[in-house]
């Protein structure tokens, strides 16, 4: 949100004192960028192979005379227009072409927001296909679950991009499957993998049709609010307070403002610190505080579901707690019988 408005909040999480301390290694950003030059060596023919071998079609394979237009302009306004032509002639040729890191511009909120994905692949038939290069490993032709599910993310926001342009190319159509392109088990040998992005798509479209234009967020705040880093970090703090933020521990991998809106949730005691999973569970129940006192039958209605299902978790608790410390008092009194014991039997011995 802040960045769309212009403002850099990596800057901003610094002057306000709670700088994000994660990012890429510089040994992971080397290693990556070693891979991706590798798989798009000789003009990508190993990249082309790898798509031609999953997503070819009936197309003839790609040759030596693919198309790999320069995308270079000057600004993100002008790369995305420069990518959007190439990408109308290369699908009015009806040859194979490759962009390597084309600019797509997406509307966010209201405002432009440039993307740059890894490649796009244009097919002869017209379609687009978009290339994601990761340097995690395939390992038996899988991958990591979680990293899979990042990665088809990302490109269905390319894929959404894509399909702005693609609706005013005649016979442009944009695949819905990207290719995922990866270090094959423990080598640095590339394989790809075909990834249907339909789903992701589809629930980033309602996110972003959901999303507060800035115009409307800018309004509401109040006059002379100004997030500039060179303000004290009273004002900033202020400032940054003034506009609403659902935090949730997700936000810690992609957020430079995370470490600050999680001091705030913490001290605000609000139940999204503990996942967003947790929140849809607790129904009206907004603040641990109140989650506590309703388990404790102190507040709430008995009659609620959510309220009954904390109190009938509290009193197992409760009985869970009792039960360990009987058994905990049984043991301590049966160690105390056999070392009594011992001690008998040892002076029994010395006598």
């Amino acid at each position: 949100m802040l960045d769309g408005a212009g403002v850099d909040k990596g800057v901003l999480a610094q002057a306000l004192g709670s700088p994000a301390p994660f990012g890429q290694s510089q040994f992971a950003f080397m290693r990556g960028n070693a891979f991706e030059a590798r798989v798009k060596a000789d003009g990508g023919a190993e990249l082309l192979r790898l798509l031609y071998e999953r997503l070819g079609g009936s197309s003839p394979a790609p040759g030596p005379d693919v198309a790999t237009p320069d995308l270079s302009a000057a600004g993100p306004e002008g790369r995305a227009a420069r990518t959007a032509l190439a990408l109308r002639e290369a699908t009015a040729a009806g040859g194979w072409a490759l962009l390597d890191h084309p600019m797509l511009a997406l509307e966010v909120a209201g405002s432009p927001a440039y993307l740059e994905p890894d490649a796009v692949v244009v097919h002869p038939d017209g379609r687009w296909t978009v290339v994601e290069i990761k340097s995690f490993p395939m390992i038996d032709a899988s991958a990591d679950a979680a990293k899979v599910g990042a990665a088809a993310r990302q490109a269905a926001v390319y894929v959404l991009a894509l399909e702005r342009v693609a609706a005013v190319t005649e016979g442009a159509e944009v695949d819905h499957r990207v290719l995922l392109v990866c270090p094959k088990d423990f080598s640095n040998l590339p394989t790809a993998s075909v990834v249907d992005v339909r789903k992701q798509r589809a629930v980033t479209r309602r996110q972003l049709t959901r999303l507060t234009r800035i115009e409307d967020i800018a309004a509401a705040l109040p006059e002379g609010t100004t997030f500039d880093p060179a303000c004290s970090p009273q004002e900033l703090e202020s400032a940054v307070s003034a506009v609403s933020a659902a935090y949730a521990p997700e936000c810690l991998a992609a957020c430079e403002l995370a470490f600050h809106c999680r001091a705030r949730s913490r001290a605000e005691g609000a139940v999204e610190t503990l996942g967003r999973s947790v929140r849809g569970e607790l129904g009206g129940l907004t603040t641990v505080a109140g989650v506590l006192a309703a388990a404790a039958g102190k507040e709430g209605d008995p009659a609620d579901p959510t309220v009954a299902a904390l109190r009938r978790a509290a009193a197992l608790r409760a009985e869970a707690l009792e039960s360990a410390a009987a058994l905990r008092a049984e043991a301590l009194e049966s160690a105390a019988v056999l070392r009594e014991r011992a001690r008998e039997e040892e002076s029994a011995v010395c006598r």
